[in-house]
């Protein structure tokens, strides 16, 4: 059976062909072609410029066949390891340099030979929830819960050449840039405002940190991370 989707880049220009190989190497989950499933979303991202317009390119794409990293489904530790791989974290100490290795060490999937990747796309909110994991000041029970504030979204990332080969333009539209870069800080500023007032520095002794999964050396099977 075939599985085919429709996908949105929001951009501030109209891409017919997205060309394997390109973009910047420390996105999420690295190099790729970034994408959602969700038209309103796609809006929103291509609104990166307060006066200046932009596009949501919107493409058939079928899927069928293709290994896809799916990592809504994979424990939240997985998705952060992918992000320190590719992002640049501030490791203020020797526990989150301790962190980061035995992250890599211990939860990293073989990421690169997927076709496609989908998962949470780590903003600035959402990638400084990881930042205070790795750092200790924030338990992986409390980085779960902030991955849902704001609701901001799910990317779909096509990595592979056989990806690309599977991927046709069938129009664009252009997004108001007054209505829709509020909607993105909106969005994002309640995705802060969450966190602040409701997870950052509370510590709960009986949550898992970061030096927690070290020292008991948790792996990526036990159920205390799922």
């Amino acid at each position: 059976m075939k599985h085919l989707l429709t996908i949105y880049h929001g951009s501030e220009h109209t891409v017919r062909e997205p060309l394997y190989g390109y973009g910047r190497k420390n996105n999420d989950y690295g190099s790729g072609f970034y994408c959602t499933l969700d038209l309103e979303l796609a809006k929103e991202w291509s609104a990166r410029n307060p006066v200046k317009d932009g596009f949501v390119n919107i493409y058939s794409f079928d899927a069928t066949g293709l290994d896809v990293l799916d990592l809504s489904r994979e424990p939240a530790l997985v998705w952060l390891t992918v992000l320190l791989e590719n992002r640049t974290f501030s490791v203020k100490g020797s526990l989150a340099a301790s962190a980061s290795a035995y992250l890599r060490d211990n939860f990293m999937p073989d990421y690169e030979t997927a076709d496609v990747i989908y998962g949470w796309r780590a903003d600035d909110s959402y990638f400084a929830y990881a930042n205070d994991f790795i750092n200790g000041a924030l338990s992986l029970q409390s980085l779960k819960k902030a991955m849902t504030f704001g609701n901001l979204g799910m990317q779909y990332v096509l990595k592979s050449k056989k990806a690309f080969s599977r991927i046709i333009f069938e129009d664009v539209i252009r997004t108001s840039a007054k209505e829709y870069y509020k909607k993105r800080m909106k969005r994002d500023q309640e995705a802060r405002e969450s966190y602040l007032y409701d997870e950052r520095f509370v510590f709960e002794k009986d949550d898992l940190y970061v030096t927690d999964i070290i020292r008991q050396e948790i792996k990526k099977d036990d159920p205390r991370i799922q």
